[in-house]
């Protein structure tokens, strides 16, 4: 059965997740982490995307991004996820793919989803067992955006930059969003759209979406599937 196509947009944010094959780990070493986001920022710049937030698991990754074409996304993670296989294919001595495939991605509504998608990412590692507080991982983009730590690779969103005037209170509206968990329906809304290269937002974004694009942007009802080809330029990665 053809893949779904992927739904993207120009400077419409992105959440995607990409997991190590069979789940197996992708990063071995602090080196690892390093160069991937090294990379990462080198192809999101080229490919005309910024990186609002990001966490590196040790078997997967999660972006929240905006890019100015509808094919920034994947054109970024294809150089990236090149480079990175090569880099640890040649460390390890190891050989064949490291990615489970095709990046899951899903749009992402601004108003009222944003910053709850960005909460979600930041907070892997506490869903994990890894750590207690997010500032704790040294793989995400918590630091900078909560903490005030350098970080070239994050460009805040607009969504972020309007919890306050000054940085110092948008840091502290923004860590103040963290002493509360997601719900979790929210939890489920996130993996399901995301899993499903669906929307993350209220019906009616679902609906502008899905006219602007010509086609479903929401889980189908019950019954037959309608038949959804996918362009050959969304087979590439």
């Amino acid at each position: 059965m053809p893949r779904r196509a992927r739904l993207s947009l120009p400077n419409v944010p992105l959440h995607l997740i990409q997991r190590g094959n069979n789940r197996q780990a992708c990063f071995f070493a602090d080196e690892d982490y390093l160069f991937y986001l090294e990379w990462l920022k080198d192809c999101a710049g080229k490919a005309g995307c910024e990186i609002h937030a990001y966490v590196l698991m040790t078997n997967h990754v999660h972006l929240m991004l905006s890019s100015q074409t509808a094919g920034g996304a994947g054109t970024m993670m294809k150089a990236l996820g090149q480079r990175y296989v090569q880099y640890v294919n040649r460390t390890y001595r190891r050989s064949g793919t490291l990615w489970e495939g095709r990046f899951r991605s899903c749009l992402l509504q601004e108003e009222n989803y944003l910053l709850a998608c960005q909460r979600y990412i930041e907070l892997n590692p506490v869903r994990a067992g890894m750590v207690v507080h997010p500032g704790e991982y040294r793989w995400s983009s918590y630091g900078a955006n909560a903490q005030g730590e350098g970080n070239s690779l994050v460009s805040p969103h607009e969504r972020y930059l309007a919890l306050g005037a000054e940085a110092e209170s948008r840091r502290s509206a923004y860590r103040e969003l963290f002493r509360h968990e997601l719900a979790p329906g929210v939890v489920d809304e996130i993996r399901g759209a995301t899993n499903g290269n669906y929307v993350l937002g209220e019906s009616r974004f679902a609906e502008q979406i899905a006219l602007v694009l010509g086609r479903r942007a929401q889980p189908g009802k019950p019954g037959r599937p309608r038949k959804e080809m996918v362009p050959e330029s969304e087979e590439l990665f």
